[in-house]
């Protein structure tokens, strides 16, 4: 039998744990969809000097919940995205530049700094009266057939039927649940910064692909970009380490002079890069979300727009279970549907960062002709731009062009 609730225990519809941008739209999420939420976790880092590309669906989640509108007027649009082969490889692939208005779009998204993000998720969260969000950590994890309950650190204790899991990628709510991960590391660190430029972006982002990995810049309001540059980790160390001017004049040569002359901001930081995807995504009344269910390298904007996706599938799920949304039966179901999107997009991504850290002939080739292919051909190209934003999409466009012209 389950332990009865003491005087210092409280009880939530849903536990999430974590905040972080996943865990803070996660408990907005639940809240909007009349649930009962407690947050667990302590005040955002509001000095995060990194970006995040939110493309157009994750977006209208934001809207729905009501912090787009703060978010839009601080953040610049996404309206071309271009890959540029910066490799000195034999085969080298041709430019493709994808166009949002091809697909009748008039953005992909938006780059938003990461510290207007979490200030603003975090200042809805503060006003929700949904939301009791406890300011402090989990320091013990109890997982019973009824119900899950949190063990706080102040010596408080948070029981819930669901505990949405988005305390990031070394997650001890999934350590918890017994869930096992399978990770790798990668010869590869991120050395993330914003800079000024003097041409202006055109609301066009870059991504330079090169034999240490990905060199990627992303416009941000004014003529401001924000850069992700991964080498390898000795080598991020070493750029850090330039003065400004130094380091200035190298994102320059690196972006062959397109953006004009460059000035680095203040704050540079480095991430080391690796992949991790659990053997299941819920167990034990814990679902994961966020880097807790995917960890992969910075290539393509995927990252939080996964993140995002979770949330979206574990709410109708939770919404289809409202008697106890954390039974076996749901935890299933939400398994079932996060992994065909959580395993096709983990495995592409890394399959081409590891393309372009391959100096193998095929490899080589193989990426050549696809983005080839995508250059070429206006209805492969809409089809990867709608598969990018919304899994699904891309099959759905294909399917209605081949009905009117059945019907033609």
């Amino acid at each position: 039998m389950p332990t009865p609730a003491t005087p210092a225990e409280t009880e939530a519809n849903i536990l999430v744990a974590g905040t972080g941008p996943a865990g803070l739209i996660g408990a907005l999420a639940f809240a909007d969809a009349n649930f009962r939420v407690t947050l667990v976790g302590p005040e955002p880092n509001v000095q995060d000097g990194r970006t995040t590309a939110l493309m157009n669906p994750a977006l209208a989640i934001l809207d729905r919940l009501g912090v787009l509108r703060t978010l839009a007027h601080k953040s610049a649009p996404l309206k071309v995205m271009r890959i540029v082969d910066g490799t000195a490889r034999l085969i080298r692939s041709p430019v493709v530049t994808f166009h949002a208005n091809e697909i009748d779009e008039h953005r992909f998204g938006l780059n938003i700094p990461n510290a207007v993000l979490v200030a603003t998720l975090a200042e809805a969260v503060s006003a929700n009266p949904s939301i009791e969000w406890r300011k402090t950590l989990v320091s013990q994890w109890q997982l019973e057939p009824e119900r899950a309950t949190a063990r706080l650190a102040d010596g408080s204790a948070v029981s819930a039927r669901l505990v949405v899991a988005a305390d990031g990628r070394a997650s001890p709510a999934r350590e918890a649940a017994g869930i096992s991960v399978s990770s790798r590391p990668f010869p590869q660190a991120a050395l993330v910064l914003n800079f000024a430029h003097t041409v202006d972006h055109a609301f066009t982002s870059t991504e330079f692909h090169t034999e240490t990995g990905p060199f990627t810049q992303v416009p941000l309001p004014g003529r401001r970009s924000s850069l992700v540059c991964v080498v390898r980790p000795e080598t991020a160390q070493e750029l850090a380490a330039l003065d400004d001017d130094a380091l200035s004049r190298h994102i320059e040569r690196r972006m062959q002079s397109m953006l004009g002359r460059v000035t680095v901001e203040p704050g540079r930081q480095i991430y080391p890069l690796s992949t991790s995807t659990p053997w299941r995504f819920a167990h034990k009344r814990v679902a994961l979300v966020g880097e807790a269910a995917h960890v992969f390298p910075p290539i393509g904007a995927q990252g939080l727009n996964l993140g995002i996706r979770d949330i979206v599938d574990l709410l109708e799920t939770a919404s289809q279970n409202r008697p106890d949304p954390g039974t076996p039966k749901a935890l299933l179901s939400y398994d079932l549907r996060r992994r065909p999107d959580i395993v096709a997009r983990t495995s592409a991504v890394n399959l081409l960062n590891l393309s372009l850290l391959s100096s193998m002939l095929p490899a080589q080739i193989a990426r050549s002709t696809t983005l080839g292919l995508l250059g070429r051909f206006a209805p492969l190209r809409a089809f990867f731009m709608r598969e990018g934003l919304q899994p699904g999409s891309g099959f759905s466009a294909l399917a209605g062009s081949l009905r009117e012209q059945v019907q033609r």
